[in-house]
């Protein structure tokens, strides 16, 4: 006559189960105090006394807010979610015993303990791809790679960072090619313990080779408009952050980006690691 617990309320024999909800870069979510934002980062806090795991959102306006990764505690268009760590891709490795930069392979080598000297990118979009291509290698020369949300104060945050022979700075620029802002800007730091590279692309996104993502080559965007957004509208594709999400999906390995991108990388880790 009953087919489930007689004693369990009727809302929790009715209860929905909550979609767990990968939390990607650039995933826009509300919580319940109906902050608005996009993921930037994911870390671990203290949260009640117990460590758990915990987004950055970023608004529209550039302002950042640190939530613990609760159950059931975030809206993804309207709809409760649990918002999780993105499992590891299981991209195929360049060649066997190999990494997806094309470096060898090393087993059982744990993670460094982060050293002084840092790599600074311009932006989150540009953090995740070298992520996806140089991430274990990074983690084994305990190398961090931190987004600047652009270059317009390099020299200043330059200054502040103080290099030095055993704190070493690596910069990755888009769009360096004579006479642009880009090159003026870089040529206002002056250090030997700072090494500035640079790829022709105008975003990190055209880094990318057209046939990884299926097509026959990158639209182009008049100056009139927002590049990514031309972009996105010229791909048929919703919006820029949806459009993001498909190229950074569609990098598995060093043979999915350009090689002045590689070369400016390669030589910037060789720098902070010498």
């Amino acid at each position: 006559m009953y087919p489930d617990d007689v004693l369990a309320s009727r809302s929790a024999r009715n209860r929905k189960a909550v979609r767990q909800v990968p939390a990607e870069p650039e995933l826009v979510v509300e919580t319940p105090d109906g902050y608005c934002g996009a993921v930037v980062a994911l870390g671990r806090s203290v949260v009640a006394g117990e460590r758990r795991d915990t987004v950055v959102l970023e608004d529209r306006f550039g302002a950042r807010r640190e939530f613990a990764m609760l159950p059931a505690s975030f809206l993804l268009e309207g709809e409760l979610v649990t918002l999780v760590r993105p499992a590891r891709a299981a991209t195929a490795p360049a060649r066997p015993g190999r990494t997806a930069s094309g470096s060898v392979a090393v087993a059982g080598v744990r993670a460094q303990v982060a050293k002084a000297s840092r790599i600074w990118v311009e932006g989150v979009h540009d953090a995740a791809l070298v992520e996806r291509i140089w991430g274990e290698d990074l983690r084994i020369e305990g190398i961090v790679v931190e987004p600047l949300g652009g270059i317009d104060e390099l020299a200043e945050l330059v200054r502040e960072f103080d290099p030095g022979p055993g704190r070493r700075l690596g910069v990755l620029v888009d769009h360096l090619v004579p006479g642009s802002k880009e090159s003026r800007i870089a040529a206002t730091v002056k250090s030997p313990h700072v090494l500035i590279n640079g790829h022709p692309y105008v975003d990190i996104w055209q880094a990318v080779k057209p046939t990884a993502l299926g097509i026959g080559a990158w639209p182009v965007i008049g100056r009139d408009v927002a590049w990514k957004d031309g972009i996105a509208a010229a791909l048929g594709v919703s919006d820029a952050r949806e459009m993001w999400r498909r190229v950074l999906a569609s990098v598995n390995s060093f043979a999915d980006v350009e090689v002045p991108l590689l070369r400016s990388v390669e030589e910037l880790i060789d720098f902070v690691t010498a």
